[in-house]
């Protein structure tokens, strides 16, 4: 394409998303729910997030079989358009057999038999394939299935080689938002957690948790491994009660009624500081950095003490701790090869 060429496209491209405030504008349609508060709309994307073994696939099965159903599966509830019944599942991790057996899970959750191929799945495995080529096959599948409204993309993190690098997880979560606003279908995507705390693991979990609708978490319940508990960690709609499930004995994801949740355990396991506006972040940072432009870790706990204090948010040494795992995942600072942290203004809150 000549430059001349290049001009003209992006001039085109300009007008094409100009917005008029006399333009009618669809409110995109709400194909997943959870106690009515809508958690998954067409031209949006979402995400799992949960440690090993919390059970995330099992949990995401649930999501896929309300949707092949069109009906309530454990608290999933689900409502796809007429035209657009098709779910495209694809496995990045798992072996051939095992991605089977979820299938297998999700048609038997569904009601449906066993021994036919459900219309409206299509499941594919990809774990022999390299990052480029997982995406060049899902884009191709996702523009070549008619009927597409919604799309599992289980490790999300193996569509790309360093899940640290700030290239790479743009251009993936660029490639979830285009496909899902050019072809207007719903993308539900599942991530690991960090070891050592409950954030998204790597930048390409900090860029789920700035872009994605919804993000919901996955945990093992503390006393009994045999519970998992589902909850809306980053939620654009009202919340909802979060629920528990435990696997039967057919191996199926059944609701644990009547499940007390701790409120107070649940919001101390996370730092959520959404309550504190950009701005509100921007002045404590600014007032942390004012004397100096970097700090090693001890010297930085004690500026965002004081920095924090000035916005009037005054924290112990456990939740400025949890402060400074929040920031650095959110990459308001950043730490640099010699191990000091500095101030990131471009951040994406």
């Amino acid at each position: 394409m000549t430059e001349e060429a290049k001009k003209q496209e992006i001039a085109i491209l300009w007008q094409s998303s100009r917005l008029t405030l006399t333009g009618e504008y669809v409110t995109a349609p709400e194909i997943l729910r959870v106690h009515g508060s809508p958690i998954g709309t067409l031209g949006n994307f979402s995400a799992s997030i949960g440690k090993a073994k919390s059970k995330k696939t099992f949990n995401v099965s649930a999501i896929v079989a309300a949707a092949l159903k069109n009906r309530m599966v454990l608290q999933y509830d689900a409502e796809l358009p007429d035209n657009k019944q098709k779910i495209l599942y694809v496995d990045t991790e798992q072996s051939p057999y095992h991605c089977q057996k979820v299938m297998r899970r999700i048609v038997r959750m569904a009601g449906l038999s066993l021994n036919e191929e459900p219309k409206n799945l299509e499941f594919l495995s990809l774990r022999r394939h390299t990052p480029e080529i997982r995406i060049a096959i899902v884009e191709k599948a996702i523009y070549e299935t008619d009927g597409l409204g919604l799309v599992i993309i289980d490790g999300i993190r193996d569509m790309v080689y360093d899940i640290n690098s700030p290239s790479e997880s743009t251009k993936i979560i660029s490639k979830l938002m285009q496909w899902t606003d050019e072809r207007q279908i719903h993308i539900h995507t599942i991530l690991h957690q960090n070891k050592a705390d409950e954030n998204a693991r790597g930048h390409i979990g900090t860029e789920l948790n700035n872009k994605a609708e919804t993000v919901l978490e996955v945990a093992k319940d503390k006393f009994d491994s045999d519970i998992s508990t589902v909850q809306a960690v980053h939620i654009r709609a009202m919340d909802f009660q979060p629920f528990a499930f435990r696997i039967n004995d057919d191996a199926l994801p059944e609701l644990v009624r009547d499940y007390a949740f701790d409120k107070k355990e649940s919001k101390s396991q996370h730092f959520n500081y959404s309550e504190l506006k950009e701005e509100q972040h921007r002045q404590a940072l600014e007032a942390t950095f004012s004397e100096r432009e970097s700090y090693g870790y001890n010297d930085l706990t004690d500026a965002l003490r004081r920095g924090y204090a000035t916005i009037g948010c005054v924290y112990g040494e456990n939740k400025i701790g949890k402060l400074k795992k929040f920031l650095e995942n959110k990459r308001m600072i950043v730490k640099d090869t010699a191990r000091k942290y500095s101030f990131n203004p471009q951040f994406n809150y």
